[in-house]
């Protein structure tokens, strides 16, 4: 495979009235061209920030880490977003060779202007279409991600599309311009699951045909395990567990991802009872020190755990663990 995405050492902090708040913590990861890497955790842990930050889409009190580097691999040479700082240098990976789906496309699309309109102004600023050519990839595009009366959609407004087929729209916009890099976030939460296969799928397929990286952000393992080739799991700003999806469902090891594991209902066992993550994410600006997961923890192993930051310590081949478990060669 061909390396897409670097990322190395993300730190990034937000100015408040409290002082600042740390969103995420030395997060570091690779990405290679036609790999679907999901991103997993709770609300809070800091998945949607790190995507954002792929294209320096967070707000403006934003305060990035200095040794924080994402450099994408584009044919042409590589690109050092953190270098980029005008609207005008950042096109070249907002809605060019990066794009993102939102998680409420109601929310993304303006509900003022035409659906058709808004794809063929994304295309008219990110390449050297014509408005006739753009409005025909357009269409063409909502077509394949199989949107019917594609030409009829077109002219509509967001609200006039049901949800699922906004989700729809969303990804045809967002893949109009071929990009290298495409972050969907939380794409299918607020589908039905009939619609979240078919999205699921058709990604699978868009993946196989344009040779894209995926960046698949979500809470649920279930729906990772059908999609992604590998998998972070995040907790509270950090990567606590990464690894090939096959190692991290099958051998989980941090007890984070367990838990997460555990939550989720068994088809094999209808009446066994849901068993969540005991307790609450805490709040950013409470930060426990050491592990930030030892609040929580069932396994938790007392002083180095609420005292040490853990060390990553690799488990199998490309299956690495941040987990005081590990480092104490104490591991189940």
């Amino acid at each position: 495979m061909t390396r897409l995405l670097d990322v190395e050492n993300l730190t990034l902090k937000f100015k408040t009235d409290e002082g600042l708040i740390t969103a995420v913590d030395n997060v570091s990861f690779t990405l290679e061209a036609g790999e679907v890497m999901g991103l997993v955790g709770e609300s809070g842990s800091g998945k949607s920030v790190t995507a954002k930050s792929l294209m320096k889409l967070n707000a403006s009190n934003a305060v990035y880490d200095e040794r924080t580097k994402i450099v994408l691999h584009l044919d042409d040479g590589p690109v050092d977003i953190m270098t980029l700082k005008s609207s005008k240098d950042l096109r070249v990976v907002r809605g060019g060779a990066i794009s993102m789906i939102f998680q409420e496309p109601m929310a993304s699309f303006a509900p003022a202007i035409s659906i058709g309109d808004q794809m063929v102004e994304q295309l008219q600023i990110h390449t050297d279409m014509n408005a006739k050519r753009a409005k025909e990839v357009s269409i063409e595009m909502l077509d394949r991600v199989g949107i019917s009366d594609a030409s009829t959609r077109f002219k509509q407004y967001a609200f006039e599309l049901s949800g699922g087929m906004r989700q729809r729209a969303m990804i045809a916009m967002a893949l109009s311009t071929r990009p290298k890099l495409l972050i969907a976030d939380e794409p299918t939460t607020a589908l039905d699951v009939t619609i979240q296969a078919q999205v699921i799928d058709l990604m699978k397929d868009l993946v196989t045909e344009f040779g894209m990286g995926i960046v698949f952000i979500t809470h649920d393992l279930g729906v990772i395990a059908q999609t992604a080739d590998s998998v972070a799991v995040m907790y509270l700003s950090r990567i606590v567990e990464q690894g090939t999806v096959r190692d991290v469902i099958r051998r989980p090891a941090h007890p984070y991802t367990k838990g997460l594991l555990a939550a989720l209902p068994s088809l094999d066992d209808l009446d066994r009872p849901l068993t969540p993550v005991p307790g609450d994410i805490p709040s950013p600006l409470d930060r426990p020190s050491g592990c930030v997961f030892n609040t929580r923890c069932s396994a938790n192993l007392g002083a180095v755990c609420s005292r040490d930051l853990p060390d990553f310590t690799t488990v199998a081949d490309s299956h690495r663990v941040a987990c005081h478990l590990f480092n104490e060669g104490a591991a189940k």
